[in-house]
């Protein structure tokens, strides 16, 4: 999950390559959404060994309410700080 920097907009999609797709949104590459929005901190991730197991679960939390998304961000994420770090970028 994408956020900006006030955490209102959260965007949620799949990647094979978490990092290469990172700084394609920091660089405004990718998605309109996350170019509009700016949608440039990684506040949440999740790894899936299938493809489809993580579009399935991708299609689940897009249904999902904000306050229950934010819920699950700090779970693992207390603070919702950007995560980019771990993946040295």
């Amino acid at each position: 999950m994408m956020s900006n920097t006030y955490r209102t907009v959260f965007y949620i999609g799949v990647t094979a390559d978490l990092r290469s797709r990172v700084w394609q949104h920091i660089n405004g590459e990718g998605s309109i959404f996350v170019k509009k929005y700016k949608c440039h901190d990684l506040i949440y991730h999740e790894y899936f060994e299938r493809i489809t197991d993580a579009i399935d679960r991708e299609k689940q939390l897009k249904r999902w309410h904000k306050d229950w998304k934010i819920n699950l961000i700090k779970s693992i994420n207390p603070e919702m700080k950007d995560l980019k770090v771990e993946l040295d970028l």
